[in-house]
C-alpha cells in the first residue's frame, strides 16, 4: 500500500497545528469560565449586564463546541465515539479520490477548456519568441542530441540490420531497375561522361601491354598448334603483341578513333534496350535478383546501419558538426518565423490544440483514474496525518472564529429578545 512520506517539514507543520489548537481549546475554556462567572453573578443580583456576558459566552461556548466537532470529524471520530459521518478523510478516502478525479475530468480535461487555454497563451508566439534566442536554440540542439545519442544506444544493431536489410531488399526488388540504367547511361553518354572511363582503361591496358609484353607474346606462342615451328610461333606472337599494342595506344591517343566510337554506338543502343528491349530488362532484374541473394551483399546491406548509426553519434556528439550546427540554424529559423507570423502561429496553435485536445478526449478516464488509484492506494491513517498537518491550522481559526462569532451572535439575540421582552 503507497502512503504518503511523512517528512520532517509535516512534522514542524503538525507541531503548529497542535499550538493552534491549544489556543482554540484555551479560548474555549475562557468563554465556559466566563459564563460560569456571568450565571453566578447574575444570580447573586450583580445587575442585568451580567445576563448579557451570560448569553455571548453560552453561545461562545456552543459555537466553539460545535466548530471542534466539525473539524474533528474530517479526521476522527470525536471523542472515540463511532459517530456517524464523522473520520470523513480516512473512511472516505477512496470516495473523495473518485470525486477529485471526476471534477479534474470534467473542468480541466475537457477539449473546450484546453483549447480555450492554449489560444489565451499564445503558443506560437511565445515558442518562437523562446526558440529565437541563441542560447534556447543551443539547449533544444545538446538535449536533442542526447535524445538521439541514447535512442541509437538502446536499439539493438541485429534488430536495426534485420529491419534495414529487409527494407532495402524489399524496396530493391519491387522497383524495376533497368529503364533507369538506361536513362542514367543514355545521359551519361549524350554529356560525354564515360570518356573519361575510356580514357583510364585505355591508359590502363597501355601501361599493363608495355610491362606485360613477354606475358602476351608467352601466351600467343602457347596456343599456337604443336606441328608449327617455334620461330613461327614466336614471329607470330611478336607480330599480335605490336598490334595489339598500337591498336590499344591508338585508341588513347586518338579521341576519334574507330574503336571509341563503336563503344559510344554500344552503350547508346545498351541504353536504349535497357529502357525498351523485354529480354534485356528481364535479363537484368534477373541478374538484380542474383547478386541480392548473395551473401556478401546482404551483409553489406546489413552492415549499412552500423556506418549510419556511427556517423550520426559522431556528428550529435561534436557540437561543431554540420549536424548540430544545422539543426540549430533551422530551430533559430523556424523560431523568427513562429515570432512573426501569424499564419505560422495559427498553424502550430492550431496543431498543440488539436494534439491537446485528442490526448484530454481520448485518455481522459486514464489521467482521472490516475488520481483515483493513487488516493486508493495511500494508507488512511497518515493521509488522514498529513493532510491535518498541512491544513489543520487554519482549520483551527475555524474554532476561534466559531467561538467568537458564536458570543456575538448570542449577545445580539440576547439583546433582541430582552428589547422585545422588554
Amino acid at each position: 500500500m503507497v502512503s504518503f512520506s511523512y517528512t520532517a517539514a509535516d512534522e514542524e507543520k503538525s507541531r503548529g497545528v497542535r499550538r493552534m489548537k491549544s489556543l482554540a481549546t484555551a479560548l474555549l475554556l475562557a468563554v465556559a469560565v466566563i459564563y460560569a462567572l456571568a450565571t453566578w453573578a447574575r444570580n447573586a443580583g450583580w445587575g442585568p449586564w451580567t445576563g448579557y456576558v451570560a448569553a455571548a459566552a453560552e453561545a461562545g461556548m456552543v459555537g466553539a463546541l460545535a466548530d471542534w466537532f466539525a473539524v474533528t470529524a474530517l479526521f476522527r471520530h470525536p471523542l472515540g465515539l463511532p459517530i456517524p459521518h464523522t473520520a470523513i478523510i480516512p473512511t472516505k478516502k477512496d470516495q473523495l479520490g473518485a470525486s477529485l478525479g471526476s471534477f479534474v475530468g470534467e473542468n480541466f480535461l475537457s477539449a473546450d477548456v484546453v483549447r480555450g487555454r492554449l489560444q489565451a497563451f499564445g503558443i506560437g508566439r511565445r515558442l518562437g519568441a523562446w526558440l529565437a534566442d541563441p542560447a534556447h536554440a543551443d539547449r533544444v540542439t545538446a538535449e536533442a542530441s542526447t535524445a538521439l545519442r541514447g535512442a541509437l544506444t538502446v536499439l539493438r544493431d541485429s534488430d536495426v540490420q534485420a529491419v534495414v536489410g529487409e527494407a532495402i531488399t524489399r524496396r530493391a526488388e519491387s522497383a524495376e531497375i533497368a529503364p533507369g540504367l538506361g536513362k542514367t547511361l543514355e545521359k551519361i553518354v549524350s554529356d560525354g561522361a564515360h570518356h573519361r572511363a575510356v580514357d583510364l582503361v585505355c591508359t590502363r591496358a597501355h601501361d599493363w601491354l608495355v610491362t606485360h609484353g613477354e606475358s602476351v607474346m608467352d601466351a600467343v606462342q602457347g596456343g599456337a598448334p604443336g606441328w608449327t615451328p617455334r620461330f613461327v610461333d614466336k614471329r607470330i606472337g611478336e607480330r599480335v603483341y605490336k598490334e595489339l599494342l598500337r591498336f590499344v595506344t591508338e585508341m588513347r591517343d586518338m579521341p576519334a578513333h574507330p574503336a571509341r566510337g563503336a563503344i559510344d554506338r554500344f552503350l547508346t543502343d545498351f541504353a536504349a534496350d535497357l529502357q525498351a528491349d523485354t529480354d534485356t530488362r528481364a535479363r537484368v532484374e534477373r541478374l538484380k535478383a542474383d547478386l541480392l541473394a548473395r551473401p556478401e551483399i546482404q551483409d553489406i546491406i546489413a552492415s549499412a546501419w552500423s556506418s549510419i548509426r556511427n556517423l550520426i553519434i559522431a556528428a550529435a556528439e561534436d557540437d561543431r558538426s554540420q549536424l548540430r550546427l544545422r539543426a540549430r540554424a533551422s530551430l533559430i529559423s523556424l523560431g523568427n518565423r513562429l515570432a512573426t507570423d501569424p499564419r505560422l502561429q495559427a498553424k502550430v496553435e492550431g496543431w498543440a490544440e488539436d494534439a491537446a485536445a485528442y490526448v484530454v478526449t481520448t485518455y481522459r478516464h486514464e489521467i482521472t483514474s490516475l488520481i483515483t488509484d493513487t488516493v486508493a492506494g495511500w494508507d488512511a491513517t497518515q493521509t488522514s496525518k498529513k493532510i491535518e498537518a498541512n491544513i489543520g491550522r487554519d482549520l483551527q481559526f475555524i474554532r476561534i472564529n466559531g467561538t467568537v462569532v458564536g458570543a456575538l451572535a448570542g449577545l445580539l439575540i440576547y439583546t433582541f429578545s430582552h428589547a422585545l421582552g422588554g
